[in-house]
């Protein structure tokens, strides 16, 4: 541990005293294996899912681990990617896509790892009021007279073929090419029959064929892009659904775990050669991070109001405490004044949600090549391979054993016995089953979407 890193940690344990707390650092450096490094610059967006990362940190969990880390937000996940890939970032909060985009060179080509999953769920679909009203006589009330959910894009497809038939067109707002967001608006849009467009090596718009024109925009100016009618709809993380009920200028319609209950979201990500270099660390960091995890969650989200005032630091996420105590603690709004109970639409330890599943990895691969960025058909141990090169559960189980082994985390708490892969389910909006062992098998049951051997050429769809 260097001089600075052990000063802080031992400025902050105030309540032993100084020179007690110098004492206790050797102890806490020494008491597993040797750090290759100490000093860490870790990366953000700014996302209520970074939560594990502010959360290490402020309770000190980095620093029981003997890392002194810097958090450093991050101006977009293309910034973000590239400055862990140019080693000015130890590793960063990523999109679960990020790592296995650039390992199969999509966009940028680096080799990046994880062995971390930082949450399951955490987005929504916004659209604006006029989208809404325009979609709000053909949604199906409940026994209460208010609109039924979970609400499917059938609705909406009226809206936009309306607009269509009148040479008008339908835009939207996703984070990122390979980001949950893009994959998760593409599956609601589908499956109400709402083509969100191909890519091809030639057209990288997304937008080939396209009945919704889907663009990227950064998460916190989702809101802004939405008032000024630039976008007439946006999939993002939280808070900037709620951002939108909030400023009266628009109405999240789904959450993502509506469309997929407890998908994976976002990773922890390092480069390949990072993780070679830094084994130990990688641990260490991996440790604290399940730390946190388990701190977000633990006694039915107790800790959540305290995890809201850290989070709307200016440092951190920076937003209105009250909206992001809106998901955050267990609720969220969809039209103004209508507030439902949504108990796991953050969840950041409990169903093993920390857990890099190799499954998790197939399924983002599977809608990679549903829409182009995979450009030919695969097999299925195609699929396998790159999601075991890209996702570490070695890594993962080493910290898991070292915290049960030092009385911090108990063994039920993690995978007893897996092979990487979760079991099928047919949770999703549709109610198509999906098994992360059978690829094809699965791309096959999509109505919308490549498959088999189907490429882009062009504007059309080629092969069989």
């Amino acid at each position: 541990m260097t001089a600075k890193a052990a000063f802080l940690k031992c400025s902050r344990k105030i309540g032993l005293g100084l020179a007690a707390a110098a004492f206790l650092v050797p102890m806490v450096a020494q008491a597993g294996p040797k750090l290759e490094k100490d000093e860490l610059k870790l990366g953000f967006i700014k996302l209520t899912d970074m939560a594990p990362l502010a959360i290490a940190k402020e309770k000190g969990f980095f620093e029981d681990e003997g890392l002194f880390v810097t958090l450093e937000p991050q101006a977009n996940w293309k910034v973000l990617l590239d400055r862990v890939i140019s080693g000015e970032l130890d590793g960063a909060h990523m999109l679960a896509g990020q790592p296995l985009g650039a390992t199969i060179g999509f966009g940028t080509k680096a080799d990046v790892v994880t062995a971390f999953s930082m949450d399951l769920n955490g987005n929504g679909i916004t659209v604006s009021n006029d989208v809404w009203a325009a979609m709000k006589p053909f949604l199906p009330k409940d026994k209460d007279g208010r609109v039924a959910h979970p609400i499917k894009a059938d609705a909406l497809k009226k809206v936009i073929d309306k607009l269509k038939s009148e040479g008008k067109p339908f835009n939207m707002g996703m984070v990122f090419p390979v980001s949950t967001h893009n994959y998760e608006l593409r599956y609601w849009l589908a499956s109400g029959g709402i083509h969100p467009g191909f890519y091809s090596p030639e057209n990288i718009t997304g937008q080939i064929g396209a009945d919704a024109l889907l663009s990227v925009t950064p998460p916190p100016q989702m809101p802004a892009t939405l008032e000024a009618g630039t976008i007439s709809g946006y999939s993002v993380g939280e808070p900037w659904n709620q951002q939108a009920v909030a400023k009266g200028i628009g109405v999240p319609v789904i959450t993502d775990y509506e469309i997929w209950k407890n998908n994976p979201e976002k990773v922890f990500g390092v480069t390949k050669e990072w993780a070679a270099k830094n084994a130990n660390t990688h641990v260490a960091l991996v440790k604290a991070l399940i730390r946190a995890g388990k701190w977000l969650d633990e006694n039915n989200n107790a800790n959540r109001a305290e995890a809201v005032k850290i989070l709307a630091k200016p440092e951190y996420v920076g937003a209105d405490p009250q909206v992001i105590a809106n998901s955050m603690t267990g609720t969220f709004e969809y039209e103004k004044g209508d507030k439902r109970p949504v108990p796991d639409f953050n969840v950041f330890f409990r169903y093993y949600a920390t857990y890099p599943y190799y499954s998790d990895a197939v399924w983002y691969l599977t809608q990679m090549r549903r829409w182009g960025q995979i450009t030919e058909g695969k097999p299925d141990s195609w699929y396998a391979d790159i999601a075991k090169k890209v996702y570490l559960p070695d890594v993962y189980n080493q910290a898991a054993k070292a915290l049960v082994a030092e009385g911090k985390a108990k063994a039920d708490e993690f995978p007893a016995a897996t092979d990487g892969y979760r079991p099928a389910t047919a949770d999703f909006i549709d109610g198509i089953a999906y098994d992360g062992k059978k690829p094809n098998a699965y791309l096959e049951s999509l109505a919308i979407g490549l498959k088999g051997g189907q490429t882009v050429t062009g504007n059309k769809v080629a092969g069989k």
